[in-house]
């Protein structure tokens, strides 16, 4: 089975307090968006307590073109992205040279050459490496990202799949947007890059392993989460019935998932999710009935510290899980994401 090496993640310079987000974000708004007031306890409701940004406070307030944003997603990414590879490449004891794969996923800024081509210019990586790069699954998109990489990995025992995450939510941030989601947007995302080393069998195994993977999509439900492209950038667009969709799908369609490994939902020790937000958690534990009011206790800490930083904020999940403990076991890893869509993976862990 293909296996975990390695799993690195960033800390942007920028750690600032919700309550700072709140009242900079009343500030920008007030002028402009009537009532603002009774909208601003949703920064309270939120479980965050920081975020993880890639620029200082005051840029947000500033008026920029979309091609300057998205000058600076690029810019941004790949200086970071590069300290995120090399750190995870040295923990796995893993030259830049044996790198045969990379799986670059984002959804916050656009380039081509695609990401994944400058990052192997910029690090000098083989000139043959495979690339993928994908776009477009938000939130979904590490869960997503990371069973691409097994699969690759499983697909050639030979592999060396280097997965990157990377999202700059805050750049996609609209000042003149006053519209609710962009409101709901602005307590909620934050900015996160992971990297991510995985294996083929070939070079032995590991104490995390790949087992299986599972998509599914709901069909007529494309407008509950996305992107809406306009000339000034991306606006954020997301419903309130997010969490309903969780409570009607995810208990049934992990059950069939589990069942098709030959296991139950009683075998998972380990419960890496996506932290969506506050209500989303909730639905969570509606929709698995987990008595264990441990079992989130990874997932609240990450968003807790950090914020929603899409697609990376998962990886962030796992990392927290490696470093601070995980059960002898399996573990499951969840993310919903536009579609409107869910990704699992299934992870036979032995620490």
């Amino acid at each position: 089975m293909p296996y975990l090496a390695a799993v690195s993640t960033i800390d942007f310079p920028y750690r600032i307090d919700q309550s700072a987000v709140k009242a900079y974000a009343q500030q920008l708004f007030a002028p402009s968006f009537p009532g603002i007031e009774r909208l601003m306890p949703a920064f309270d409701n939120t479980g965050i307590q920081s975020r993880n940004f890639c620029q200082p406070l005051h840029y947000y307030g500033q008026a920029r073109s979309f091609e300057q944003q998205n000058e600076d997603y690029v810019s941004i990414t790949l200086e970071y992205a590069v300290q995120a590879i090399e750190d995870c490449l040295a923990q796995a004891g893993t030259a830049r040279e044996a790198v045969t794969d990379i799986i670059f996923v984002s959804s916050t800024g656009l380039a081509t050459p695609s990401m994944d081509a400058l990052l192997i210019n910029r690090m000098r990586l083989g000139a043959h490496v495979r690339r993928t790069p994908v776009f477009g699954l938000g939130c979904a998109g590490g869960v997503s990202g990371f069973a691409k990489a097994a699969m690759m990995a499983q697909a050639d025992p030979a592999a060396v799949v280097l997965l990157v995450a990377a999202e700059l939510c805050s750049l996609t941030f609209l000042r003149t947007d006053f519209s609710k989601s962009n409101l709901i947007g602005a307590s909620l995302f934050a900015d996160g890059i992971a990297a991510c080393l995985l294996k083929g069998d070939a070079h032995g195994t590991g104490q995390v392993r790949y087992r299986a993977a599972q998509s599914t999509l709901y069909y007529d439900t494309p407008e509950v989460m996305g992107w809406q492209f306009r000339n000034d950038g991306f606006k954020v667009l997301f419903s309130q019935d997010i969490p309903g969709l969780v409570r009607q799908h995810i208990g049934a369609d992990t059950g069939r998932f589990l069942q098709q490994q030959g296991l139950s939902l009683a075998d998972i020790r380990n419960f890496i999710f996506h932290p969506g937000g506050t209500k989303v958690l909730d639905a969570y534990r509606d929709a698995l009935q987990v008595r264990d009011p441990q079992f989130l206790t990874h997932t609240q800490a990450v968003i807790r510290d950090y914020g929603n930083m899409s697609a990376p904020t998962v990886l962030y999940v796992l990392q927290r899980f490696l470093q601070q403990g995980c059960s002898k076991g399996y573990g499951l890893m969840l993310a919903m994401g536009p579609g409107f869509s869910s990704e699992m993976v299934l992870l036979d862990m032995h620490p």
